[in-house]
């Protein structure tokens, strides 16, 4: 049975948008090209499929399975605690980011570079 990659890519442009992440974001979190991101986000097929999708959901705080099952038209079972996980991500993304602002204005190196 074919993957249904217009799934795939609504559930993770939804799931960015949640999240705030950007392309790039997610490209580093899921250890794969900024290019590959685009492909999914437009509903294009994968090559590496399910290993992928694997990181791709790990990178949005989704089980390693979602996306996989998104892709095949499976029902994703709801996780009552996943909003909480997914805030508690976010909230630490925050505090590395500010950890990282202030220990440039210590070091006296303006941030971004």
């Amino acid at each position: 049975m074919p993957k249904d990659w217009q799934a795939v890519a609504d559930a993770i442009n939804t799931r960015m948008e949640e999240l705030k992440i950007s392309q790039r974001g997610l490209a580093d979190a899921a250890r794969v090209g900024v290019a590959t991101v685009r492909r999914l986000q437009k509903g294009e097929p994968a090559e590496r499929g399910a290993a992928l999708l694997a990181a791709v959901s790990a990178a949005l705080h989704w089980p390693p399975g979602h996306l996989e099952s998104v892709a095949a038209g499976q029902p994703v079972p709801v996780d009552p605690t996943a909003a909480l996980r997914d805030e508690v991500a976010q909230l630490r993304d925050e505090v590395a980011e500010l950890r990282r602002l202030v220990e440039e204005v210590r070091s006296g190196v303006p941030a971004g570079g």
